[in-house]
């Protein structure tokens, strides 16, 4: 069983002894349009971020989008070609990494197998010439705040996956750093363990007021775990905001299409809103398009609602359940197919195959160009 952190534990102390310290707080952190190449291909293209002290921000995107690249870069560990690095209003650009005042997560762990959990939990104060019983003092209180001090001794081979990456959380955080970066921490475990372990994450960070950079390509993980989520695209970000924005109003047709899920539904620009689906929705943003243009709707599985209705323009082609509520798949022509979130209760008296119709009941509607 996966242990839990204990909430209330102290915050990291400065010494051996003494009464607990607060935590030293996270840095403003500033990436200023950074520009980064590697032979033809541009990973960052003039990309800019600011995170606020102690707030965990997450980075989304496709492969080679440069998500990647912008956390390597804030570590130290790739140098721009332009741009600035500022942390608490430094220019570090040029600051090696070991200077950095940076903790960062592996996807791989990275652990030293010659070493117990302990020691590696102190390897970094061991660098930094703390002493003996101020290392073991660290380590243990560190090791206690992740749920694993009756693990001190142990080697990596002698842990799991999950307590593996707790020890190197515990090791980033052991140097007290005010910058924590987390490169895909959570990928290389299973589901069960990804949950427990993505919530006691938060947990720490927000206890320790840490600023953390998050890099995933689970978007589950990043909207419940951070504060705002930026998702890139082709070196730039396409749009940076709290997971709940993010997902209610995507600023762009990339990032409501990369978020979640979304239907693409035909439209036709009317007086006053759109022509959708056979309804007028009315209150939606249009962008200047005129009268009679065709447009394209991007709507959430939650926006639409399905009912059966005999001679349906739809055909029930699936059911997913997801528990309080079952995922429809509903084909309206030959080639468009749209996905109902609706209460399961409801899609229980759906069968494959029945005529249904679709309406759209929403108002978290984008407007975009069609497209072929």
């Amino acid at each position: 069983m996966t242990a839990e952190i204990d909430v209330t534990a102290s915050r990291p102390k400065t010494g051996v002894t003494g009464a607990p310290a607060p935590a030293t707080g996270g840095a403003a952190v500033e990436l200023r349009n950074l520009y980064r190449t590697f032979g033809t291909t541009r990973a960052l293209d003039g990309l800019s971020l600011s995170l606020a002290p102690g707030e965990m921000v997450a980075l989304l995107g496709p492969s080679g989008c440069g998500k990647t690249t912008a956390l390597r870069a804030l570590a130290g560990m790739e140098t721009v070609d332009a741009g600035e690095i500022v942390v608490d209003g430094r220019d570090i650009s040029r600051v090696p990494t070991r200077r950095r005042d940076m903790g960062m997560v592996f996807q791989s762990y990275s652990l030293f197998p010659n070493l117990s959990a302990r020691d590696n939990v102190a390897f970094g104060l061991r660098v930094r010439g703390r002493s003996g019983g101020d290392r073991n003092a660290r380590a243990a209180e560190l090791l206690d705040m992740v749920g694993l001090a009756d693990h001190g001794s142990k080697y990596p081979h002698q842990l799991s996956g999950g307590q593996q990456q707790r020890v190197a959380l515990a090791r980033a955080l052991a140097i007290e750093p005010r910058v924590l970066l987390l490169d895909e921490p959570l990928s290389a475990l299973d589901a069960k363990v990804r949950l427990q372990l993505r919530e006691q994450i938060r947990l720490l960070q927000t206890q320790l007021g840490t600023t953390t950079l998050f890099v995933t390509h689970d978007q589950e993980e990043a909207l419940s775990m951070a504060d705002r989520v930026g998702v890139m695209r082709s070196g730039r970000l396409e749009q940076i905001a709290p997971p709940s924005e993010l997902y209610d109003h995507p600023a762009t047709a990339f990032v409501a299409e990369f978020v979640g899920t979304m239907n693409r539904l035909p439209a036709t620009v009317v007086a006053g809103g759109v022509r959708v689906l056979d309804d007028h929705m009315s209150d939606v943003d249009v962008d200047g398009r005129a009268e009679g243009t065709g447009v394209h709707v991007l709507a959430r599985p939650e926006s639409l609602t399905v009912r059966a209705i005999a001679h349906g323009p739809g055909i029930v082609t699936g059911k997913t359940f997801l528990g309080g509520t079952t995922r429809v798949g509903v084909l309206l022509d030959e080639d468009l197919t749209v996905l109902v979130d609706s209460p399961s209760a409801d899609a229980a008296t759906l069968t494959i195959g029945e005529a249904v119709a679709v309406a759209v009941t929403g108002h978290q509607l984008l407007v975009v160009d069609a497209t072929p």
